[in-house]
This record gives structure tokens, C-alpha cells and sequence, in this order.
């Protein structure tokens, strides 16, 4: 029989790292290895996106914002091997995000990079979940021009909200200091927008958020990922948490109750029961010097 961590064990794991806590520091105050706590956040992950594929179906956001957010995996682009180079995985990852303006639902995400390519994926997707026309909002970004276009095929009310930035700050003090943004200009694309909604203020508070949650964002650390497997199921795990678990504060609901595509609020334990089932009998703490599967980050 296989040994397996006991639901009590695994709810535990789960709640430190959809709170942003490390994977190692995790291990530690579970009392468990740190290849465990790796395995079973990537198995949650996949099963927490092919549930959310699955039933985040049918539904009437009207309001949506979408934009990207950037990482990296293995090693930063300048640091990759010559034999990795220009190999999807190591480097730059971004990642698509959306959200409705009203019930705060981010209903999808797409791994990828930042192309055309990944963005006509990602609203092709996106368009498929939605049954009624809705207002979308996205950055200056060229790419999503067509990749809206190929999805929706005109029947959208589409605007571009683009930025107007000042002279980047100079100095070793303002190294990671953006340029200050001076302005914005709304540029209606396809169909008529409403005016007063076309904004990507939700959206980037929602990237936020995600850079808070996922230790593996956090920045000027290791905790970022090895394998790009590992970085969607991570990604995977969070929108779960926050769609289905997390009450908003302004909603005082979860965003999935808010849209109408969940009736109550999900525990850790309902996200854990998403695994597929294992044999077994349950384990106990983990003992130092005992032999567990190698996994990277």
C-alpha cells in the first residue's frame, strides 16, 4: 500500500501556500519534506485548473479587464544557457489574466508567452466561457487587436485604455522604480464601450494580488520556479483559492458566488478533495534522513 499524507496533513500544506508561504518554510512548519509539499501543490494545481476549465461555463460577466504578468523560470533571460535559449520554459514567462469588473471573477489564465500567439489563445478561451456580449478592456498592448478580433468576430464592445508615461528615473537608487505614468488615453476598438468603464484598474490589482500570494513571484528571492509545469499549477492553485475560498471584502461573498457559478463558500478541505483518490494508509510526520522522491521548484 501506498503511504499517503492524511486530509488533515494535506489541508494544512495547502492553507500556508495559497497564503504565500514558502515552500521550504512550509515544509518546516508541517513537518513534512520539501519534495512533499512540491508534489502535492503540483497535483492540486492541475486538478484546481481541469475543475475551474470545467465548470467556469456559461457566464454572464459583462465587464471584463484583461492584461499580462511577468516572471521568470529556471533563471532570468540574461542568465539562461546558450543550449536553453529560446526555449519556451527558461526565461520570461507570462502569464494572461482576467477578471469581471463587477463580481471579480478572473474566470481563466493562460501560461505563455507575450505574443500574439498566446493572446488569441488565451480570448479564444476566454470568449468560449461567455454566453452574452460584454465590454472588455485591455492595455495599448498590439497583440490583442487581432487576437480580440479572431475571437469575438466584432460582436464586443472593445476599448484599449494605453498609458502615457514620463522619463524612466535614472540611478542605482531607482533601479527597480517605474517611469511615472502622466496620463491615459481611451481608444474604443471595436463595437461602443462605455466611456466611464474602460479601465484596467481591477485587473492590475488582481496581478497584485497574484505577486503577493504566489511566493514564487515574489521578487529578488530563489523562491521562483524551475519548471514552468510547476509555475501554472502554482498559478492553477491560486485562482482556485481566490475564485472559490476567499470572501471579498466588498462583496462579502467569492467572487464564484458572485458570478453564480458556486452556491457557497469552498473550505481548503473542498479544494484538497479535488485529487484524484489514493490507496492507502495515512502517514505520519515526516522523519528526517528518510528517502523521498527527487522534484525540483
Amino acid at each position: 500500500m501506498a503511504n499517503v499524507l492524511s486530509t488533515a496533513k494535506r489541508v494544512q500544506i495547502i492553507s500556508a501556500l495559497v497564503e504565500g508561504v514558502s515552500v521550504r518554510a512550509t515544509a518546516r512548519m508541517c513537518d513534512v519534506s520539501k519534495d512533499t509539499v512540491m508534489k502535492l501543490g503540483v497535483e492540486l494545481g492541475k486538478a484546481c485548473a481541469g475543475y475551474m476549465d470545467e465548470n467556469f461555463r456559461n457566464i454572464t460577466c459583462k465587464r471584463l479587464q484583461i492584461d499580462e504578468i511577468w516572471n521568470f523560470v529556471y533563471a532570468k533571460a540574461k542568465n539562461v544557457p546558450q543550449s536553453k535559449q529560446g526555449t519556451f520554459g527558461f526565461g520570461d514567462v507570462w502569464t494572461f489574466t482576467c477578471i469581471d469588473a463587477e463580481t471579480k471573477l478572473m474566470p481563466a489564465f493562460l501560461v505563455g508567452t507575450r505574443d500574439a500567439g498566446c493572446a488569441t489563445e488565451f480570448m479564444q478561451d476566454v470568449a468560449s466561457r461567455l454566453v452574452n456580449r460584454v465590454q472588455l478592456t485591455t492595455d495599448g498592448h498590439k497583440m490583442y487587436l487581432s487576437a480580440v478580433e479572431d475571437a469575438f468576430s466584432g460582436a464586443i464592445d472593445f476599448a484599449q485604455l494605453v498609458k502615457v508615461y514620463g522619463n524612466a528615473p535614472t540611478g542605482p537608487e531607482t533601479r527597480y522604480s517605474p517611469a511615472d505614468c502622466i496620463g491615459t488615453q481611451k481608444h474604443a476598438v471595436t463595437g461602443c464601450p462605455d466611456e466611464k468603464h474602460v479601465s484596467t484598474s481591477y485587473v492590475e490589482r488582481a496581478n497584485l494580488t497574484i505577486r503577493m500570494s504566489v511566493r514564487r513571484f515574489t521578487r529578488l528571492t530563489n523562491a521562483f520556479s524551475k519548471k514552468v509545469e510547476n509555475h501554472t499549477a502554482a498559478i492553477g492553485l491560486f485562482h482556485a483559492h481566490y475564485n472559490l475560498c476567499r470572501i471579498h471584502k466588498s462583496l462579502r461573498v467569492t467572487p464564484a458566488m458572485a458570478a453564480g457559478v458556486e452556491s457557497r463558500v469552498w473550505e481548503i478541505a473542498d479544494l484538497v478533495a479535488l485529487l484524484p483518490k489514493v490507496e492507502g494508509k495515512p502517514r505520519g510526520p515526516y522523519k528526517k534522513g528518510a528517502p523521498v522522491p527527487e522534484i525540483s521548484n
